[in-house]
């Protein structure tokens, strides 16, 4: 894949002399003439990290060459890659037990115990993410999503209830990145009065590397000016080096703490779940999972979802960007992949540690293109934390209710959760009872809502919606207090049109379109 991109260009590494290419040239067959380049790519790539890490002032120095040293790593793996990383011939159904029903584990019930149980876990929760996507500066976890709590808020509530409520000492981790550390940290003040022993530590910072010339785009380490842009977190999957290099790992392996719950910050329905921590502590057949990923049925909106399949043995997480493109339809397909993952993880700290001393940690790299605000174009190296399964013993997919996968990624799923669809307690969204049916309706909002900021101006109040099935709104909408949204609700301004919903509206399987517009008098 690498040498695609390179090959593609023409454009060799700097230093690459005539002598190698020559000297390539002369060895029989290709294969010799992509490992000279690749070697002497890997040459030019150290050299240039090199260069960064002498701009390191002596504290900053020792984490940037960690980071450095783990993004060397990579990119020597990217290298050696060749097209799709999986075999589809290969891919299998999951076996039967190997992805357990919910209802299953919570029919064992609780034990007396559950305290000393709860005792045992760390929360770590994903706080990498800027608002960017819904127009916000900042960490997405300071956005606001329930009666002015943000993300952060309703977090830090749900553990402090479980403490309070069990008499026990749960600690919320966040990984932060470079991006959200600074104002994260600024915000925790707040919480010093609560029952919750909060503690942070940083994902790596990955230098983004110019898609021709595959050499790296920062001149040295800071991440200001021009290099704003030169700088990437890369991707959930560098948790595990992060949490090791911390010292967090070893620390509460002293503290005799036993797993950690990971998952993303912006998924309210991540809450820890009882029933699932007593499964992996108390295991039936005596036999202790080291990971354990929250898996959903899928619906058509999920069909890019990553999905558990059997692979060569052993469970393995298999996302869209792997898929060979003749399959990508039959990976899409809910009938044979039926399910996807939540990112709920629930991961064996000892295990951690020992595959991380072993460097047996092995996750497939997502190359993820980008163009910089000047036009250049980039790409940065990834990981994900889930595809790790396949490296842990005795793995386990619990299918669990869709509740337990609410994302916030728009506004759209922020008018849901903002909704009397559901109610609040102890940080934690439940469906109201006054709904009729589990499911959650589908809501598009067009690009009128997608900043937070028009989004709260265009409804004075957020609407009733425990009726509804469907709402599509496009163009220049605004609700009034007190609207009820019934079954369908089609509400569309065309270019020049606006529409005000007026206050105590209801509309009940209805199409609103051209021009409605309430004025004062």
């Amino acid at each position: 894949m690498a040498f695609q991109l390179l090959c593609h260009s023409w454009c060799f590494p700097c230093g690459f002399s005539m002598f190698y290419l020559s000297k390539a040239m002369s060895q029989d067959g290709a294969s010799q003439f992509q490992e000279v380049i690749r070697q002497e790519l890997e040459l030019s790539v150290k050299k240039e990290l090199e260069k960064i890490l002498t701009t390191a002032s002596s504290h900053e120095f020792e984490h940037t060459k960690k980071d450095l040293d783990g993004f060397r790593k990579l990119f020597h793996r990217f290298l050696q890659e060749k097209g799709p990383s999986v075999d589809w011939g290969k891919i299998q159904r999951p076996p039967e037990d190997s992805i357990q029903p919910y209802e299953k584990i919570k029919a064992r019930g609780l034990p007396d115990n559950i305290s000393s149980v709860l005792n045992k876990l760390v929360v770590v929760k994903l706080n990498g993410g800027l608002g960017t996507s819904m127009g916000c500066k900042g960490p997405k976890s300071l956005i606001g999503v329930r009666n002015e709590n943000t993300f952060l808020d309703l977090t830090v509530q749900q553990i402090e209830h479980l403490n309070k409520t069990y008499n026990t000492d749960v600690p919320l981790v966040l990984m932060n990145s470079f991006n959200t550390d600074e104002d994260t940290k600024k915000i925790l003040q707040k919480y010093n009065h609560c029952r919750v022993k909060i503690y942070t530590f940083n994902q790596s910072r990955y230098p983004r590397i110019n898609k021709e010339s595959l050499l790296p785009v920062a001149k040295d380490v800071s991440y200001s000016g021009e290099n704003t842009e030169a700088w990437y977190p890369p991707g959930h999957g560098d948790i595990y080096a992060s949490f090791y290099n911390s010292g967090l790992l070893d620390t509460f392996i002293g503290e005799g703490k036993e797993y950690i719950f990971v998952s993303n910050i912006d998924n309210l329905g991540a809450t820890v779940d009882l029933y699932i921590l007593n499964h992996l502590m108390n295991p039936p057949n005596g036999k202790r999972c080291e990971f354990v990923m929250e898996v959903t049925n899928k619906t058509r909106a999920d069909v890019k979802g990553g999905t558990l399949t059997q692979y060569e043995g052993k469970l393995r997480l298999v996302e869209i960007a792997q898929v060979p493109k003749a399959h990508v339809d039959e990976f899409k397909s809910v009938s044979k992949f039926k399910i996807f993952n939540t990112n709920n993880l629930w991961i064996s700290l000892a295990a951690v540690k020992r595959l991380q001393e072993q460097n047996a940690i092995d996750m497939e790299i997502i190359v993820n293109a980008k163009t910089l605000d000047g036009g250049l174009n980039v790409i940065q190296l990834e990981t994900a934390v889930g595809a790790a399964i396949k490296s842990f013993e005795n793995s386990l997919g619990i299918n669990v209710p869709r509740s337990r996968f609410l994302p916030v990624k728009t506004t759209s799923d922020l008018l849901l959760v903002m909704s009397n669809l559901y109610s609040l307690n102890a940080g934690s969204l439940t469906m109201s009872e006054k709904r009729e049916f589990p499911t959650v309706p589908l809501v598009k909002l067009g690009s009128s809502f997608t900043k937070v900021q028009d989004y709260l101006r265009r409804f004075e109040s957020i609407p009733d919606m425990l009726e509804l099935d469907h709402l599509t709104v496009s163009g220049d909408v605004t609700f009034g207090k007190n609207v009820s949204l019934k079954g369908t609700v089609i509400i569309i301004a065309n270019h020049g049109d606006r529409i005000d919903i007026p206050p105590g509206a209801v509309l009940e399987n209805k199409i609103v379109s051209g021009n409605l517009r309430i004025l004062d008098h």
